[in-house]
């Protein structure tokens, strides 16, 4: 349904990125909504190429609505799908209950699904919204366990700032040619979200193993070590990367399946007010516990 259709006098616009004004009105309507500013993306070359924002504008220019799709390939059971994460959706206070959202998601949907989009996924505190639409909650589970011997010779690790361009660029260049790091569940291809989660969450530190040209993303609280991500052309199997950090944990929490980390942790339900929901015939493959990892979160 157009916004004519909907008596409200608004404007409807699609893949509107390429007009800085409309990107600087949906960056408002985020920082407005959630409190987040994506316009820090414009220190990392701008917003995700792939991503297909659809949005109702009001007659000043202010973005009043917005729901967007984006390319997000994943690694299921080995096999590389073609999947779509949907985010920014948001709708300013005085617009809503109008089915502005509604006619948004069903042409974000409609859009994937022409396009050939094998699986969708969104994180949501609101499951029930999204159900009629064919979506269904993927429980999560982190891995969680004793840490595995030490690797004899893992090489040097040196932290990362992603405030440094040269840092920044070497984040980037790693996150295009790497692996995923898991065949039974992973992103395989994602930047944006990497570096934007990385600024939002400064507990999160970045390394570079040199030996192993991969970069991981991690923290350590109290005895614990947690790895949220890795990136490479190989992964590193947690001996070396615990190694290369000097870090000698009491326990270990993996934030991804483990399947290529040369250690197996305990699956333990993953508590959150988010939930990840998925849509789309790929979904009835994921059997095995599973989980996004922080740094692809959107």
């Amino acid at each position: 349904m157009a916004a004519s259709e909907l008596n409200t006098g608004l404007t409807f616009r699609q893949d509107y990125f390429a007009d800085p004004a409309a990107w600087v009105g949906l960056v408002a309507l985020l920082e407005d909504t959630f409190g987040i500013d994506v316009g820090i993306q414009d220190c990392f070359g701008g917003p995700d190429p792939t991503s297909m924002p659809f949005a109702y504008f009001d007659e000043n220019g202010v973005c009043v609505a917005n729901f967007s799709a984006f390319s997000m390939p994943v690694m299921i059971d080995g096999r590389l799908v073609k999947a779509a994460g949907f985010q920014s959706g948001a709708v300013r206070p005085q617009w809503r209950g109008r089915g502005l959202y509604r006619d948004l998601m069903n042409r974000a949907f409609g859009w994937c699904d022409a396009q050939g989009f094998e699986l969708g996924l969104l994180l949501t505190d609101k499951p029930s919204m999204y159900e009629p639409y064919g979506f269904k909650v993927l429980p999560q589970h982190r891995f969680i366990g004793v840490p595995p011997a030490e690797a004899k010779s893992a090489g040097r690790s040196r932290a990362l700032s992603i405030e440094s361009a040269d840092d920044a660029a070497l984040i980037r260049q790693m996150l295009h040619e790497r692996m995923p790091v898991s065949s039974v569940f992973a992103v395989a291809a994602q930047v944006e979200m990497f570096l934007l989660n990385s600024v939002f969450d400064t507990d999160v530190c970045l390394s570079y193993l040199e030996e192993h040209e991969a970069i991981v993303a991690w923290k350590a609280e109290g005895t614990s070590f947690h790895l949220l991500d890795a990136a490479g052309k190989a992964m590193p199997p947690l001996s070396a990367i615990l190694s290369a950090l000097a870090q000698n944990p009491d326990s270990v929490e993996v934030c991804f399946s483990p399947d290529k980390l040369g250690w197996q942790g305990t699956a333990e339900p993953f508590v959150s007010d988010i939930s990840l929901m998925v849509r789309g015939n790929s979904a009835e493959r994921l059997s095995a516990p599973v989980m996004l990892s922080p740094m692809a979160e959107f």
